[in-house]
């Protein structure tokens, strides 16, 4: 789907025009374009990035290959992003990213996402409403798209953070089963932010300090305030996988002390059940002259001998406070 805006003097004119007209604008100016291609066609994508707006073969390349990884290029006539949007699915507890590809021009910027992404809605919805606060020009335009996405990091870092709480709250409450697999995956979590929100930054940053000619320098204290923000989540998922690393000595710490606790009873259990064990033991023996068996009631006398022998050692357990 090819969707595009056409701005003039900070007024939306004209919506989804054709793309022959898309390329003479091009030459205009005093019109600034904003072409968004989302789940485009393979027809679509080479008839927009390479006839329409001719751009360079490496980036048309990055454009449409899949990165993990965001990076910012300089070409002779554009300035080439990739970005990922975020997301945080609370089914699967885990983090979705969608890449997002600007060409950014004197005049123009062509975004490229292979999925919905909601700083696009965003944008659109605010130029429908209002397109002289964005439409001045594509580095303003810009900085709305990425403003929007960053919007989104802080409630899929909250539905993150409140995973993590929910399984200090269960190792706390001795709700241990499947502790380390949540652990481990939550774990992965947060390494993935880091992952994401690290480069992005550094991305960001050279923005920021204005190494492209295509930023003008009164929006760089915007992209400075995008860079803070983006500090501000690599500092949270720091904490985070710190939080994590506290939660599993935690779990650790606990096991170990039932552990103790099973081992103390048994241990008990074995120590009071030794003089049973002794006095059956020695009657289990095959003696030919046996003094008890011609005594009356022997076996309450040996009954008698065990539990006075247990209960000393029970009073002496008691006594040293081991009990």
């Amino acid at each position: 789907m090819i969707r595009s805006f056409v701005f003039s003097q900070g007024k939306l004119v004209s919506q989804d025009i054709g793309l022959d007209l898309m390329h003479s604008f091009l030459f205009d100016d005093d019109v600034q374009i904003w072409c968004d291609l989302e789940q485009p066609t393979d027809a679509e994508t080479r008839t927009v990035l390479e006839k329409t707006f001719q751009f360079h073969p490496l980036a048309i390349e990055d454009c449409v290959t899949v990165s993990e990884q965001p990076k910012v290029d300089e070409y002779e006539n554009s300035l080439f992003l990739v970005l990922h949007a975020v997301d945080f699915v609370a089914q699967s507890h885990e983090f979705s990213t969608t890449e997002i590809d600007l060409f950014i021009g004197k005049n123009f910027l062509v975004t490229y996402h292979n999925r919905p992404v909601r700083c696009i809605a965003s944008t659109i919805e605010r130029i429908i409403k209002n397109a002289a606060l964005i439409a001045k020009a594509p580095d303003r335009l810009t900085y709305t798209i990425l403003d929007f996405l960053l919007d989104n990091y802080e409630p899929s870092l909250a539905d993150l953070s409140a995973d993590i709480e929910k399984l200090e709250n269960d190792v706390l409450a001795g709700q241990s089963r499947h502790v380390l697999s949540t652990l481990q995956h939550l774990k992965a979590e947060v390494q993935r932010v880091r992952q994401i929100a690290a480069p992005q930054r550094e991305v960001i940053g050279r923005m920021a300090r204005g190494e492209f000619k295509l930023i003008r320098a009164h929006l760089l204290p915007y992209f400075r305030d995008l860079q803070d923000r983006l500090v501000d989540f690599s500092g949270r998922a720091d904490r985070y996988r710190d939080s994590l690393g506290a939660i599993m000595q935690t779990h650790l710490a606990l096991q170990q002390n039932d552990m103790n606790k099973i081992i103390k009873v048994l241990t008990v259990i074995t120590v009071l059940s030794t003089p049973v064990q002794i006095v059956t033991s020695f009657y289990g023996m095959n003696f030919i002259h046996m003094p008890e068996l011609q005594v009356q009631f022997a076996h309450l006398y040996v009954l008698l001998v065990s539990i006075v022998m247990t209960w000393l050692i029970y009073w002496l357990l008691k006594r040293q406070q081991w009990l």
